[in-house]
């Protein structure tokens, strides 16, 4: 049977992302599980600028490359070189992902089985300060030189493997490189404990970075599912390696229904506002109900953009939404056109001083307008969405006053409620918003007998059960 090899890899490239940069130097040395037994280095002419940033950092300038090969020259003794090997590296996922990408644009489809170094010094040597190369050299004696170029950190990557494989004495390495082994697909800062301790229930997770700030929020019906698949798949793009090698720490919190996970992740994205969620920032309402007085006396209603620093009636996410709420309340309440306006600036500077002629009694007007702002703050429903629990011992609750998100929270099986709004002793605050909104009424017209409104306490139509 054949010794297995190891193909320990160190490259140099032009910025951080495979996509976007290209290789400048490699190195790739051929470690048997004893002893080094082949190696090959060579600069790489990335066929573009190197930043100055990059020159800095590695001393490879472009002339240096301007004559050495191009990496589609290289292709096959590269190739040759890791195949049927396992690909070993410090942070594997950063080289593994240059190497990947270049081979295939050469043509040469390829993938392999990955060990990281970080993470086998984590496991087999835990507890030092900082487990990038070189403080991992200087802890561990193991010289190194020629530091941030491709042959010098390739070599101090191969003497640490094997003192790794030496001091391995609980066979964590042969872990590590099967096929099934999980923790090979992790960030190489992320502990793995943190993993496993994730359930495979609804909930709500939280990524966090080197200073335990929270970079990323995701909600999941399968957390542990949810978690994994960020950390499978080849993609390039540089925001992907940039959130992979940033995440150092994850927790999670356990939500009894999916629409629970939906509302929490978008309050908690609303609060904390993570670098890495980009989605749920696109969800922020842009338009505003808002009423005015002018000099006259007379009170208009006009749909503007919202600010900051005024409160409207009521907000939406387009102006075509907000028109056609205005337009049916002057219909409805005979309101005179002219006193509703389509798109005001904020401030309503723009209709302070209108010069209006033919105007209707200033009281009867003024007394519509009331009417109906009235009739849209009183029609929003006061209601309870009641489902299961995290245990059969208890039931999860969301309650809504005057059309807005007002909590969600949690109360046991023995509490017997005489009214909706008793939910209110069993919830959480948060802030409302037009998109949990929109989550809360679209499962409820999905799913009507779970839906209590106040006075009295029933149920949708079509519900037998009691609370």
């Amino acid at each position: 049977m054949k010794k297995q090899e190891y193909a320990i890899v160190d490259i140099e490239t032009t910025g951080g992302n495979a996509g976007g940069s290209r290789i400048t130097e490699i190195a790739i040395v051929i470690h048997d599980g004893t002893s080094v037994i082949d190696r090959f280095e060579t600069l790489v002419n990335p066929e573009k600028e190197i930043p100055a940033s990059i020159f800095a950092l590695t001393g490879i300038n472009n002339k240096m490359v301007s004559n050495a090969p191009i990496f589609d020259t290289i292709s096959d003794k590269v190739l040759e070189m890791l195949t049927d090997r396992i690909f070993v590296a410090h942070n594997v996922n950063f080289d593994y992902s240059f190497v990947r990408h270049q081979l295939e644009q050469a043509g040469f489809k390829w993938t392999a089985r990955k060990l990281c170094t970080v993470r086998a010094a984590r496991k087999i040597k835990p507890g030092l300060g900082s487990y990038s190369l070189g403080n991992l050299c200087g802890a561990l004696d193991i010289p190194l030189e020629n530091r941030h170029r491709a042959g010098g950190d390739a070599d101090a990557t191969a003497l640490l493997f094997s003192r790794l494989l030496e001091w391995d004495k609980e066979g964590e390495i042969e872990k590590m490189i099967k096929k099934t082994a999980q923790d090979q697909r992790l960030p190489p800062n992320l502990p793995p404990s943190d993993f496993d301790q994730l359930p495979e229930k609804p909930g709500v997770y939280y990524f966090y970075n080197e200073v335990k700030k929270v970079i990323y929020i995701g909600k999941a019906i399968n957390l542990k599912k949810r978690v994994a698949s960020h950390f499978t798949g080849h993609k390039i793009n540089p925001q992907r390696q940039n959130f992979l090698r940033d995440i150092y720490g994850i927790s999670f919190e356990i939500c009894a229904t999916e629409l629970m996970a939906l509302l929490l992740e978008c309050v908690e994205i609303k609060q904390l506002w993570p670098t890495y969620n980009r989605a749920l920032k696109r969800f922020e309402p842009k338009y505003g109900l808002y009423q005015y007085e002018a000099r006259s006396g007379y009170k208009y209603l006009g749909i503007g953009k919202l600010s900051k620093f005024q409160t409207c009636i009521e907000s939406f996410n387009s102006l075509y939404e907000g028109i056609n709420v205005l337009r049916n309340l002057a219909q409805q309440f005979e309101i005179d056109h002219r006193f509703c306006k389509y798109c005001v600036a904020t401030e309503g500077e723009n209709i302070l001083n209108n010069t209006l002629t033919d105007l209707p009694d200033a009281t009867l007007h003024n007394g519509k307008i009331e009417s109906a702002i009235d009739f849209l703050v009183s029609n929003r429903p006061d209601f309870a969405i009641i489902d299961k629990g995290r245990s059969a011992e208890e039931r999860s609750c969301i309650w809504v006053e005057k059309g807005h998100f007002y909590g969600m929270g949690y109360f046991t099986t023995d509490v017997a409620l005489t009214d909706p709004s008793e939910v209110k002793n069993y919830v959480t605050p948060y802030r409302s918003n037009q998109y949990i909104m929109h989550l809360i009424y679209t499962y409820a017209e999905k799913y009507p007998g779970k839906v209590f409104f106040n006075k009295p306490l029933t149920k949708n139509k079509g519900n037998n059960e009691t609370i």
